[in-house]
C-alpha cells in the first residue's frame, strides 16, 4: 500500500505516510537497491492536501491554480488543431533541447516587459516549468552537503528539489519588505566561517510562495552585491511577477544584475500550466552547462506545447489576459482580506499582498496548524500548513490561503468556516498556557 492507494479522506500527515511505504516495502529485497538521494524525495504536504480538497463540498483555500475559466478556451482548440493539422510533422516531432527560436525571443519581450531590456534568445533556455530549472540549477551548481540559501517561508516544490540533491537548505528570515539583507549578510559569513560552501540564494522577490510577500525595491540590488562579493548566484524564481495588482511591476534583480542571476520564468501563472512550459535566463557565461544538464533530463521541450504557447502571443491578446487576470486576483485578494478582517478571532496577523496568489496567516506562539487541517476539513474548508514552506523541522503557527481560484463568495465562506476552528485552537493553547 501506498499513500496513492490510502483513502482520499484520510487526513494523514506526510510523516506517517511515509512510514507506512517504507513499512510496506521494506521487506523486498530491491528495498536496498535506492539510493541515499532517494530517502531525501518525499510526498509534498501541499500535494496531500490538492488531493483531499478535490472532495465535494470541500471549499478549498489549499491550491495556488490560476483561473483558467477566463481564456479563450474553444479559439486555443482550434488552435491546437490547427498546429497540428499544419504543422503536425514539427509539432509532434523531437525538437532542439534549448526550444524553439521563436519562442525564445518571445519570451525575451515578455521579460522587457518587466524590465529586463538586454535579453538574448541565445541565453534563454526552455524548461518543463520552472520547477524543471530549479532541478538543473541544482544539479548543475550543488554537491551534497552544498548550502543553499532560501527566503522563510518558501516554495515547498523548490525545498524538495533542495532535499532531493542531499544538499543544506538554510533559512533566513525575512519582514514585511522581503529579505531582510542584514541577516543575509550575517548568516553568509556565519556558513563560510564553518567552512561551509554557499551555492545560491533561491528567491521569490515577488508576492513570495506562501507569504505574498514583496522584496522592496531599495533591497534588490543590496541583496545580489551581498551575494556578488560571497560568490554566490541568485536563483530569482518570478512566475507572478507580472500579476501586481496595480500594473506596474518592480524590475526584477537580474534586469541590472546579467552575470550574477538565473533568472526563472514561467507561463504557469500568466498563461496555463498544464502545457508545463518555463524559462530560464541563464548568464552567457554558465549557459552551455545549464543548458546540457537541461537536456540531459528533458532531451527537448514538447515542440507541440511551444508551438500552441508562440501563437498565442503571437495571435491573442496575451497583455490584455494579464490585465483580465489581475483584475480578478485583485478582487480575490480583497475578499479575502475583508472575509478575514470580518471572521478571524483576535491574535491573528496576515500579510496584504500587492499581486500574486497566496495571504500568510500567523497565530499565536504554541499553536500548531498541522493539526487543524483535520478539524478544518471536518468543518468543510482546506488550508496549507505552514510547516511545509520551512526546511526547519517542527510545529509551525502559520498557514498559507490561496485566493486565486476560489469565487469571492466562496472565498468568504471558507474564512466562516475556518475561523472557530483557529478560534478553538488559540483558546486550549491558551488555557494550556495558563495551566
Amino acid at each position: 500500500m501506498t499513500h496513492e492507494t490510502l483513502d482520499a479522506g484520510a487526513t494523514l500527515p506526510a510523516e506517517a505516510i511515509d512510514a507506512i511505504e517504507r513499512a510496506a516495502t521494506a521487506a523486498h529485497p530491491h528495498e536496498e537497491l535506492f539510493s541515499a538521494r532517494a530517502a531525501n524525495i518525499k510526498q509534498s504536504a501541499v500535494r496531500d492536501v490538492f488531493d483531499i480538497s478535490m472532495q465535494p463540498g470541500l471549499v478549498s483555500l489549499a491550491g495556488g491554480n490560476p483561473y483558467l475559466q477566463s481564456l479563450p478556451l474553444e479559439q486555443l482548440g482550434q488552435t491546437a488543431a490547427r498546429i497540428i493539422a499544419e504543422e503536425g510533422m514539427t509539432a509532434l516531432q523531437y525538437g532542439g533541447g534549448q526550444g524553439t527560436e521563436e519562442l525564445r525571443a518571445q519570451i525575451c519581450d515578455i521579460m522587457a516587459a518587466e524590465g529586463i531590456t538586454d535579453a538574448r534568445p541565445e541565453n534563454v533556455v526552455i524548461t518543463a516549468g520552472s520547477q524543471s530549472a530549479q532541478d538543473v540549477a541544482t544539479k548543475v551548481f550543488c554537491n551534497p552537503g552544498d548550502v543553499v540559501l532560501v527566503e522563510n517561508p518558501t516554495y515547498v516544490g523548490a525545498l524538495n528539489t533542495f532535499e532531493a540533491y542531499q544538499v543544506q537548505v538554510e533559512p533566513i528570515e525575512m519582514d514585511d519588505d522581503g529579505l531582510v539583507p542584514e541577516l543575509l549578510e550575517a548568516r553568509i559569513a556565519a556558513l563560510q566561517a564553518e567552512g561551509k560552501n554557499i551555492k545560491f540564494l533561491y528567491t521569490i522577490p515577488n508576492f513570495n510562495n506562501p507569504s505574498g510577500i514583496t522584496l522592496a525595491q531599495e533591497r534588490r540590488q543590496r541583496i545580489v552585491d551581498i551575494c556578488r562579493e560571497a560568490n554566490i548566484i541568485v536563483l530569482e524564481d518570478n512566475p507572478y511577477g507580472l500579476l501586481r495588482f496595480d500594473g506596474h511591476p518592480i524590475a526584477p534583480m537580474r534586469a541590472a544584475n546579467p552575470d550574477d542571476v538565473i533568472y526563472l520564468g514561467s507561463f504557469s501563472k500568466i498563461f496555463a500550466p498544464g502545457l508545463r512550459i518555463g524559462w530560464a535566463l541563464v548568464p552567457a557565461h554558465l549557459q552551455r552547462r545549464f543548458y546540457l544538464a537541461s537536456e540531459a533530463v528533458t532531451l527537448c521541450p514538447p515542440p507541440l506545447n511551444q508551438m500552441l504557447v508562440s501563437a498565442y502571443l503571437r495571435e491573442y491578446d496575451w497583455k490584455g489576459q494579464i490585465d483580465t487576470y489581475r483584475a480578478l486576483y485583485a478582487e480575490r485578494c480583497e475578499a479575502l482580506l475583508s472575509a478575514l478582517d470580518t471572521y478571524m478571532p483576535a491574535g491573528l496577523s496576515w500579510t496584504r499582498p500587492d499581486g500574486g496568489f497566496f495571504v500568510w496567516v500567523t497565530l499565536p506562539e504554541g499553536v500548531d496548524t498541522y493539526p487543524l487541517l483535520g478539524k478544518a476539513i471536518d468543518a468543510g474548508v482546506v488550508f496549507i500548513p505552514g510547516a511545509a514552506f520551512s526546511p526547519a523541522d517542527g510545529p509551525s503557527n502559520k498557514l498559507r490561503l490561496a485566493f486565486s481560484a476560489v469565487p469571492p463568495d466562496t472565498i468568504a465562506e471558507g474564512v466562516r468556516r475556518l475561523a472557530p476552528v483557529l478560534a478553538e485552537a488559540i483558546e486550549a493553547t491558551t488555557e494550556g498556557a495558563a495551566q
